[in-house]
């Protein structure tokens, strides 16, 4: 057993897992006087949100998210000196860009006016849907970034109705009731495909309006060094505190934990039945063992020679772009993926982080980032297919690349196991687990044995760097045990 500075007494808390969701239960009970021991598997804190050189000496690349949309958004992490423990934001003058094959492309601005102004025939339509919803940003992010309560609906009937009648839409018919022009459709289905589900099935609606929603009230940045950096600030933060935290050592069982009044879980339930085994009821186990996970990813890393050659200039002045054409065409290569198929034309969501971040390249040269969705645990090779999407708007693309690193399903599991086939949201988020993660009940951070506490991304909200679902079970731990 590895030692631990608190051998000699009970810990109040340990959480296994130090991904954002981990870190931000054991700062959140450390902050309420609670003695804390993280544990994580690997080497670095960080789940999902890990940097690393993949590709060359000098090329840092965000090894899963890139874009922090929810981490601004978050009230947690707005409740964190984080400034203070080395985490600087970097926001670009257009959050998204959406290459189109007349060379031209849709940009996202923190301005409705702005982003409205591009979207042609589709631009009061925009403006109508837009304005009201970023207007209630401060109702709607409780609702967002929480679990649901009915008390919710109570205090802002007005606010969650309007947005939830448009939310729980699929993305096909709820762009077809706004949007009249290709440019507004192709934009939406871009951001509603990050749901990873068919673009005709509830509720991938709501991903596209979150979205740009967040483009609005919060922006898109990406952190200063890389994705590392916000988990690092996060680790030193806890440590200030008098938190304690472990890494290089792996939990297969809850005996080799030190003595604990509560153990936090930052894994999904997989993991979680596997460790905890007979300290959960049989008839839980098997009610988890039915949690369901969605599809895979297949990422690209490239170390290129110099900037990505778009032939839209909006795509030059953003850290993210959506590559994928058409609202059918990317509805169709979202389709494929669900019905099990790897995509002719995939839609590839991309990050260039080192044009607003010099310390990711070596001077003159960049890092692009750079996935896709197919079917959960698939060992088809995409990376022809990904190049040929970029060269597609940004031709003389293949001759920049000095070097690539490549990660399906089956690498991204073996990286972070809570992967499973390669879903990085830690589950589907469809209807039936939306609310609900893992299973439906009032506390969905509590399990069946009262001494442990699920803190995941496989509970609400959901996938995401955002840190809610960690603060939110230990806040269940602390009324309930501590």
């Amino acid at each position: 057993m590895a030692r631990y500075t608190n051998n000699d007494s009970e810990y109040d808390a340990v959480i296994v897992g130090a991904g954002p969701n981990g870190l931000a239960a054991a700062i959140t009970l450390a902050r309420a006087g609670k003695s804390v021991l993280v544990i994580e598997a690997k080497e670095t804190v960080g789940g999902g949100s890990r940097s690393a050189e993949l590709t060359l000496p000098g090329f840092v690349h965000d090894i899963c998210s890139a874009i922090h949309p929810l981490a601004r958004a978050s009230p947690f992490f707005r409740s964190l000196p984080l400034h203070e423990h080395g985490l600087s934001w970097i926001e670009p003058p257009v959050q998204l860009a959406h290459p189109l094959d007349d060379g031209t492309a849709v940009a996202m601005y923190r301005s409705i006016e702005a982003t409205s102004e591009n979207l042609g025939r589709d631009a009061k339509a925009y403006s109508r849907l837009m304005t009201p919803l970023v207007r209630d940003w401060r109702t709607l992010e409780e609702f967002m970034l929480g679990p649901f309560s009915p008390s919710q609906i109570l205090r802002h009937p007005l606010a969650l109705t309007r947005f939830g009648a448009l939310a729980l839409l699929p993305a096909r018919p709820l762009a077809n009731l706004v949007f009249r022009g290709e440019r507004g459709r192709a934009v939406f289905a871009g951001m509603a495909a990050h749901s990873m589900l068919p673009l005709d099935r509830f509720p991938s609606g709501a991903a596209g309006l979150q979205l740009a929603l967040l483009a609005h009230a919060v922006g898109w940045p990406l952190a200063l060094g890389g994705s590392q950096t916000i988990v690092d600030s996060m680790a030193s933060y806890l440590k200030s505190l008098g938190g304690e935290v472990v890494t290089g050592v792996e939990v297969h069982s809850l005996p080799e934990l030190p003595p604990a009044g509560v153990v936090l879980f930052d894994v999904t339930p997989r993991q979680l039945t596997r460790i905890a085994g007979e300290e959960l009821p049989a008839m839980y186990r098997r009610r988890l063992g039915r949690y369901r996970y969605g599809s895979g990813v297949f990422k690209v890393d490239f170390a290129l020679s110099g900037p990505v050659p778009w032939r839209a200039p909006e795509c030059t002045q953003a850290a993210t772009v959506h590559v994928g054409g058409t609202f059918e065409e990317i509805a169709a290569a979202e389709k494929s993926v669900w019905q099990g198929r790897s995509p002719e034309r995939p839609f590839v969501l991309v990050g260039q982080q080192s044009l607003f971040d010099t310390t990711r390249a070596p001077s003159g040269m960049h890092t692009l980032w750079a996935y896709c969705h197919v079917p959960s645990g698939s060992t088809f090779d995409m990376t022809e297919r990904i190049e040929a999407q970029i060269e597609r708007f940004a031709p003389g693309f293949r001759d920049l690349i000095l070097a690539k690193h490549v990660m399906g399903p089956r690498q991204m599991e073996a990286y972070n196991p809570n992967y499973i086939g390669g879903d990085i949201n830690g589950g589907v988020q469809d209807l039936r687990q939306l609310f609900t993660r893992p299973l439906p009940q009032r506390v969905p951070y509590r399990t069946a044995n009262r001494r442990i506490f699920l803190c995941s991304s496989s509970t609400p909200p959901g996938g995401g760097v955002h840190g809610m679902c960690g603060y939110y079970s230990a806040k269940a731990a602390l009324r309930d045990c501590l």
